[in-house]
């Protein structure tokens, strides 16, 4: 891949603000709608850019092929599950301590990556950037402006969203190494979809919701820029400069998410929380400058 240039790190910064100005996002979105309500019309969304998109770029898409088991199993880990428990856990918590505890992603894929692969072993140093990663989890949990016993289990919801990325992601790496991402992404979310209709209808009624337009507007961009463009943009990196360089997004998210959060819902934010945030991303960095 050829050497980054100012403009791809701007492309790079500016998937990280998309992906970080989505916790705000949601937050706004629960005010309105409920969490799999919230995740069933993002999808909903997120499915039409990526269909337009396949039919603009000729992208066969095999969502319904032979392999429409493993586009299924994907779509649940990685969408379905992970969207609405993100929706849940965000309406009880802090924007940006929901985008702190989501760029946990390396440190438990780290950890699944050592049980079910052969090539992702934990070595010494992956060991001590899991640890680092961990304390500062653990030292928001300590922080009682910002998780009590009301809404801590809300953040553990969260981290579990977290956890079922790192699932997908040891299933694209062992069942659909080879397939195109954005093969591989417009399935996936077609079969999230499926799965996200009938959950979201058993335990809730979307019809019945009463959005605002503030709340609207806040689910039009998680579906359409938050989910579908920035699929698109982050395939864009990923081909033009490699996936290490692409996955340096990790750092950004959590920083673009406490800013948002700030700054626009006038989140309070505690001394903890910096120290929480430069102790994962530290771990994070460790881990990630010892994976192959």
């Amino acid at each position: 891949m050829k050497e980054a240039k100012t403009t791809d790190i701007l492309l790079l910064l500016v998937l990280g603000a998309i992906w970080g100005s989505s916790f705000f996002n949601i937050k706004i979105a629960t005010y309105s709608f409920e969490p799999y309500t919230l995740a069933l019309v993002r999808v909903i969304f997120a499915v039409l850019f990526l269909i337009i998109f396949s039919f603009f770029y000729r992208i066969k898409i095999k969502a319904f092929s032979k392999n429409w088991k493993i586009y299924a199993l994907i779509g649940l880990c990685n969408i379905s599950i992970p969207f609405s428990l993100i929706a849940v856990g965000t309406n009880k918590v802090d924007s940006y301590l929901a985008a702190i505890l989501m760029s946990t992603t390396p440190l438990t894929g780290s950890i699944l990556a050592h049980i079910f692969t052969k090539d992702e072993k934990i070595t010494f140093y992956k060991s001590i950037g899991i640890i680092f990663g961990f304390v500062g989890i653990l030292i928001l949990f300590f922080d009682k402006l910002i998780l009590n016993e009301t809404n801590y289990i809300y953040a553990l919801v969260i981290v579990a969203g977290s956890t079922f990325y790192s699932i997908a992601g040891i299933l694209i790496l062992k069942k659909m190494k080879n397939a195109g991402n954005l093969d591989v992404t417009t399935s996936t979310m077609i079969w999230a979809l499926i799965f996200l209709i009938p959950i979201a209808f058993i335990f809730e009624e979307p019809f019945n919701s009463k959005p605002n337009l503030e709340s609207v507007l806040s689910l039009i961009y998680l579906g359409s820029v938050a989910t579908g463009f920035a699929w698109w943009l982050r395939f864009k990196i990923l081909m033009r400069n490699g996936l290490v360089f692409q996955t340096q997004v990790t750092y950004l998210i959590p920083i673009f998410g406490v800013i948002f959060g700030v700054l626009i819902l006038n989140e309070q934010i505690t001394w903890k929380v910096f120290v929480s945030l430069i102790i994962i991303m530290t771990g994070i960095y460790i881990v990630k400058k010892n994976n192959k």
